[in-house]
């Protein structure tokens, strides 16, 4: 099942925070340190959230008995695209991703940190390819752009 979360439904945004505070830190865990993974509270991720959705973005959250997986959808741009750790390899990132191209208001794109070989392969596997466009967070640290069906 698929539930929308909206800013007026506390429950289902500290639900996706969780999702999101607890999938983040595991998909950074090898590029930030303990201090800063620190800092991503499931309180901190709800105003993360709350204020892209300020921003236009939709929430999605995934349930399966419980919440297991988000992604927001602005536009074109799929993010935020997290499973919980725990509930990966069981297709709810697939199910999540299906949703997020299926919402796009064009071809849907994303970002994926160049550290991310994980999130990369996941994406390609299923048509996404890069665009050649970069953000550089440090020396060796970056995002490239996807796109659905790019060559």
């Amino acid at each position: 099942m698929v539930k929308l979360v909206t800013q007026s439904d506390q429950t289902g945004m500290m639900q996706a925070a969780v999702v999101h505070s607890e999938s983040w830190k595991a998909s950074h865990e090898n590029i930030c340190s303990a201090e800063f993974l620190a800092i991503h509270t499931p309180q901190r991720q709800k105003h993360y959230l709350e204020t892209e959705m300020e921003k236009g973005a939709q929430l999605f959250m995934l349930m399966h008995e419980k919440p297991v997986g988000i992604v927001t959808i602005c536009g074109d741009l799929i993010e935020n695209l997290y499973v919980l750790p725990s509930e990966q390899n069981k297709g709810y990132g697939t199910q999540l991703l299906a949703i997020a191209v299926e919402k796009c208001a064009g071809v849907p794109t994303l970002w994926v940190l160049n550290t991310n070989d994980r999130a990369r392969h996941f994406y390609e596997r299923r048509g996404f390819r890069p665009t050649g466009n970069v953000v550089r967070h440090g020396d060796s640290l970056y995002e490239a752009e996807f796109r659905l069906g790019e060559k």
